[in-house]
């Protein structure tokens, strides 16, 4: 088992994937060296923001919604490639406990909102109550529509508060949505991302449709407005919205010193005297 060499697959490769997935937006394909190079400046942006919400003490959050395969976790992972995790935290909670089931709803939530200098990225979020519970029975129709007469006043509480809140709805099609749910099947790396529990909505895509236009009815609010992504060609839909953040917040660029690096002594020997476990270098 250990030399079981492993394939490269086109059809399953992320990067192969990413550039011929989805239908060819304006312009056609969007060349890897052109996303590249985008996705770079963006980044150098990102670092920019991250250094101005540590200096200053903002709070910002960010919330990503959006059926099974629509780009979330991708597009996150892109946001977050260059950045500093202890500035740019990720939120994605499993199942609520039966402790928690038992809580006020929102309880579970609230400690992971932004303190001071924090950039905090929900991976679904409270939401999931307008979403997946409404659309699979765990909650019944008065609880969802009583969460969704709630969540605009705890959301104006929360940025009353002072946080910068921006909700993104990645918006795919059904194709390309079993184009992907499929390549997940028979992909090692992917398997983990289907769960039975997927399959089950998956069926359901009416009924999604209904429920995500109940919840922007009642929640597109103008102090939590919600902003939606075209993410079928998934490449563009991370450069739109990392763009779109970007704009939202007014962050500017933080004076930095220049860093010059301090001379050191090292022994002509470079790996010292202690007989070091190399591993294999098989690559």
């Amino acid at each position: 088992m250990g030399d079981r060499k492993v394939g490269k697959s086109k059809k399953y490769d992320d990067e192969a994937e990413d550039v011929t997935e989805g239908k060819p937006a304006e312009g056609g394909k969007l060349k890897s060296k052109d996303y590249a190079a985008e996705l770079k400046r963006l980044h150098v942006e990102l670092v920019k923001l991250q250094e101005w919400v540590r200096s200053k003490g903002v709070k910002i959050c960010i919330i990503f919604e959006g059926r099974d395969g629509a780009g979330k976790g991708g597009t996150i992972k892109a946001m977050t490639a260059r950045v500093s995790p202890r500035i740019f935290r990720v939120v994605a909670l499993p199942a609520p406990t039966e402790r928690e089931k038992s809580q006020m709803y929102i309880q579970r939530y609230l400690p992971h909102l932004p303190a001071g200098g924090e950039i905090v990225i929900f991976d679904r979020s409270w939401y999931n109550r307008a979403g997946v519970e409404r659309v699979m029975g765990f909650c019944t129709e008065e609880v969802a529509k009583r969460f969704l007469s709630i969540a605009p006043f705890v959301e104006k509480a929360i940025v009353e508060s002072g946080v910068i809140l921006l909700k993104y709805w990645l918006e795919v099609s059904p194709e390309e949505q079993t184009k992907r749910l499929e390549a997940r099947i028979d992909d090692g790396r992917k398997i983990w991302k289907l769960s039975p529990m997927d399959l089950k909505s998956y069926t359901r895509w009416d009924d999604y449709t209904k429920a995500r236009d109940d919840m922007f009815q009642a929640t597109d609010t103008s102090w939590a407005p919600w902003f939606v992504a075209r993410s079928d060609d998934k490449r563009r839909a991370r450069l739109n919205i990392i763009e779109h953040i970007l704009s939202k917040i007014p962050y500017k660029d933080v004076p930095r010193e220049k860093v010059k690096l301090p001379k050191r002594h090292v022994k002509a020997s470079k790996d010292g005297d202690y007989a070091h476990k190399f591993i294999p270098e098989r690559h």
